[in-house]
């Protein structure tokens, strides 16, 4: 409670309040971001079949295409976990991190990959861009989100972030996927409603 006592200057209702709401945002924003993760995913699989194959998670090519630091993150190592007792490529995906999905969307895949695959994937990408804008864009916006659902999984504060820029990056992304997703995401979604009320005054 001490961060809510903090930013109320107080022990009292204010900071339980705060406390209440903040903990009423991050339940909301489960399913919007839910939603994203399953759309990007797929998005990137679908890719990935048709750079690679239906059998891609044992595609030797791809594998070698994945970095493998000694330290940190290694999406090989991620791979070959995911797909260890799995037959199938849908089982592999779920198995698969958030961190998986992002870090494809980097140069190195833009011409083994994104040139030829990703305005097919995401056909709502801005396209006045070039091909490195709009993935930056999407490894930024994943970023982004990475961010925050990583800070709701881990049960921190997520009041003083900009949640309004948050929501509107899931939007985004979904949107670039599919704009019926992106509108049933929306009407269906709680977040915007508790942003119309925060306890507290906007920044």
């Amino acid at each position: 409670m001490g961060t809510y006592e903090r930013v109320c200057g107080t022990e009292g209702a204010a900071a339980l309040n705060l406390y209440a709401w903040n903990a009423q945002i991050s339940a909301a924003f489960l399913a919007p971001l839910h939603i994203c993760e399953v759309v990007i995913r797929n998005a990137v699989a679908d890719a990935l079949e048709a750079q690679y194959g239906e059998k891609w998670p044992w595609s030797a090519g791809f594998e070698r295409s994945l970095p493998d630091p000694v330290n940190g993150y290694s999406q090989r190592r991620d791979l070959f976990s995911a797909r260890r007792d799995q037959h199938t490529t849908g089982k592999v995906i779920p198995e698969l991190k958030f961190a998986f999905w992002q870090k494809l969307f980097t140069r190195r895949n833009d011409d083994r990959l994104w040139r030829q695959y990703l305005r097919t994937v995401f056909p709502h990408v801005e396209a006045s861009w070039t091909l490195s804008q709009q993935r930056q864009f999407i490894y930024d916006e994943l970023e982004r989100v990475r961010k925050l659902r990583n800070r709701i999984a881990h049960h921190e504060p997520v009041f003083s972030r900009h949640l309004q820029a948050d929501y509107q990056a899931i939007r985004q992304l979904i949107h670039m996927r599919c704009h019926i997703t992106a509108e049933w995401m929306e009407q269906h979604q709680q977040v915007q409603q508790l942003l119309k009320h925060p306890p507290l005054p906007a920044a």
